[in-house]
């Protein structure tokens, strides 16, 4: 019994790709010769030789058609893989990468850490997406992790990790947001006439000329042309972890603009200069009250007990830039013109021939004037003693 089992542990098929050999136990072994020359062993015993062999066919049919990658790699768990490639992202600005940071460690290296990249499959990806939706309804963050995760993976296989990307489900990289209200020029006048004076010009220039809370934040003196009513767009106030708050360039290249001013808007930013800025040229338009850089969450109650005042309920201040890409749409104007307005890069490819004039965004900016002072007329003006109220 003894010789027999030896004979049978040297036992060895013949066969044009590969090899197969019956062990001692009486299973089967595989391996072959990679495209790179190392012979490599199936990671598990076959019952039969017939089931060997199978194994062998594919690894041959995927040598044949060139998709044929290393095993070894895909073996690194999607944790390992996952924080060498936020490392790597050296290009990341401090906003993003804080953001993907707090994606990765609540929501991706939980439920993926210590799974092996060559392990992971479309079906336990949807099942994800399936269960933390269902817990969070409403929520933005399942989607902004799954596409996080999907740029994970399509390194990877940019890296010949992985043969295919296996997060792909079908409509996880849609973002879901439900579509947010607009102001009206009555309601934005009220607003600007509620809140503090050192922050009103803040609501004309986001609900009149579309520009984002961090570039209101970051906003500076030298940036201002009043000779030829312009205001230049050159840097984004963001806020980080801790309350500190960082200046750099606007979140696209598009971003980067030069925006006019109407005549009437022109007196307000004039007046504003004069009351509430340092004449450093680099001196911030819009400062906490104690003249430290402005911070989104301190500016948010000021914001909302404006808006109880002005009886405004339900909006955003980042609503006011949508507010101003609406009435601006109203008025005529272009997709191009609309986009050179608020700085986008989207949203088709044809757009980038199509150019925005700076006479073209002085027209609307006209137009979008006599909204404003219409409904400044006409706005209801709150009682003294509240508006003296509001810090």
């Amino acid at each position: 019994m003894a010789e027999t089992k030896q004979r049978r542990g040297r036992r060895k098929s013949r066969r044009t790709f590969g090899a197969t050999r019956q062990l001692p136990s009486g299973r089967w072994q595989a391996s072959y010769l990679g495209s790179d020359g190392k012979r490599r062993k199936a990671n598990c015993t076959f019952a039969t030789a017939a089931d060997a062999d199978a194994w062998l066919n594919l690894r041959s049919a995927e040598m044949t058609k060139g998709e044929w990658r290393a095993p070894e790699p895909g073996l690194e768990t999607f944790g390992q893989y996952g924080a060498r490639w936020l490392a790597h992202r050296v290009d990341l600005r401090p906003s993003t990468r804080e953001l993907y940071e707090i994606l990765w460690r609540v929501w991706l290296e939980p439920s993926f850490g210590t799974v092996q990249l060559a392990k992971m499959t479309p079906g336990a990806w949807r099942t994800w997406f399936v269960e933390q939706t269902a817990k969070h309804p409403g929520s933005t963050q399942p989607g902004k992790a799954y596409r996080l995760a999907r740029a994970m993976l399509n390194t990877a296989v940019e890296d010949e990790l992985l043969p295919s990307n296996p997060c792909r489900v079908k409509g996880a990289g849609k973002d879901t947001a439900g579509e947010r209200p607009t102001a009206s020029p009555e309601q934005v006048a009220r607003i600007a006439e509620a809140i503090n004076s050192k922050y009103a010009l803040m609501v004309e220039l986001a609900a009149y000329r579309g520009l984002r809370f961090g570039e209101l934040a970051g906003l500076r003196r030298r940036r201002v042309d009043l000779l030829h009513g312009t205001i230049s767009v050159e840097e984004n106030a963001v806020e980080l972890a801790g309350g500190r708050v960082e200046f750099g360039p606007p979140k696209t290249a598009a971003g980067k603009r030069t925006i006019a001013l109407d005549p009437d808007l022109a007196k307000l930013v004039e007046t504003h200069l004069a009351g509430h800025v340092g004449s450093d040229p680099d001196a911030l338009l819009f400062t906490s009250p104690e003249g430290h850089p402005l911070r989104r969450t301190k500016f948010r109650h000021r914001w909302l007990e404006a808006c109880r005042v002005a009886k405004v309920s339900g909006l955003h201040f980042h609503d006011l830039r949508g507010s101003c890409l609406t009435l601006a749409a109203q008025t005529g104007a272009t997709t191009a013109e609309l986009m050179h307005l608020a700085g986008h890069t989207t949203p088709t490819v044809a757009m980038r021939y199509q150019h925005a004039t700076v006479e073209r965004d002085r027209a609307i900016a006209d137009r979008l004037a006599q909204m404003r002072r219409a409904a400044a007329e006409d706005a209801v003006e709150p009682a003294s003693a509240e508006v003296s109220a509001i810090g």
